[in-house]
């Protein structure tokens, strides 16, 4: 039986995709359109020592990320339905002592030819409580995802759920993915680098993802775009705009009030059991 069209699932597992990359700082080449003409073209294959390389610069450049800010575009398409929903607003995270948070405010939502609309959700991570305020349905939620005296950081929120480029092991990536560095063609836009990951069949990502493609920005050699393309077809891609990397952000960004005349409820965390 063919599924019916979906509308994307926040902190759904594919949804820690965008979540992942939304935490990360890219060039404001793609605020002026430069990424909207990357696509998944045949290119020649990097060498591997250049491929170890890449990898390895990502990895040192994503340790000195403290903090960034930026509006997001979340796009979730289903090609077999020619059905797809747009989401935008904006994002802030900022790690300081050990600590990091994380707030997410969507504010438009926009489905298929239909005209955008404003659609409130926001959603903030402190480090033990997960928060999500829908306007529409006039409700807050907030899930404990780790003890008070054992806070999570975002990026490792991100990472059970999700391959993230630069932030996970060099080789426990190459154990789940087949990496390529894809040169670019003579004549094209030299301003990011092409990663291609295609899922191993024994991978732990093997029942849900085929490939993922990750471009990054040359400049800030951060990663800049990711396109996700789900077992059954569905694509998944976070768009940056307009981003501040490593400048201070006033502590009341993430600081919320329950509106008045909201429900709430309350999920705690679910104890091991031994």
């Amino acid at each position: 039986m063919m599924k019916k069209p979906q509308t994307p699932q926040i902190f759904s597992p594919a949804f820690y995709a965008g979540l992942g990359l939304l935490l990360v700082a890219m060039g404001t080449c793609w605020a002026g359109g430069c990424l909207a003409s990357l696509g998944h073209r045949q290119h020649k294959v990097a060498d591997v020592n250049s491929l170890d390389s890449t990898l390895k610069r990502l990895t040192r450049k994503t340790a000195e990320l403290k903090s960034y800010r930026c509006r997001i575009e979340y796009l979730f398409s289903q090609p077999l339905f020619e059905s797809q929903t747009l989401r935008t607003g904006r994002l802030y995270y900022q790690k300081c002592g050990g600590k990091s948070k994380l707030r997410i405010n969507f504010q438009t939502l926009k489905q298929d030819d239909e005209n955008q609309q404003k659609h409130i959700e926001h959603y903030i991570f402190d480090g033990v409580w997960l928060t999500r305020i829908d306007y529409q349905i006039r409700q807050v939620t907030k899930k404990q995802l780790a003890e008070p005296n054992q806070p999570v950081d975002a990026f490792e929120l991100v990472s059970e759920n999700f391959p993230i480029i630069g932030f996970n092991k060099i080789e426990d990536l190459k154990k789940q993915f087949e990496i390529k560095l894809i040169e670019q063609k003579q004549g094209e836009p030299n301003d990011f680098i092409y990663l291609h990951l295609k899922v191993r069949p024994d991978s732990i990502y093997s029942s849900d993802y085929t490939s993922i493609d990750f471009w990054i920005d040359r400049k800030l050699y951060l990663p800049a775009k990711i396109v996700a393309v789900s077992t059954e077809e569905d694509i998944y891609q976070v768009g940056f705009l307009d981003a501040v990397v490593n400048e201070e952000i006033d502590k009341e960004v993430f600081e919320f009030k329950v509106p008045e005349g909201f429900g709430m409820e309350i999920i705690p965390l679910k104890k091991k059991t031994k």
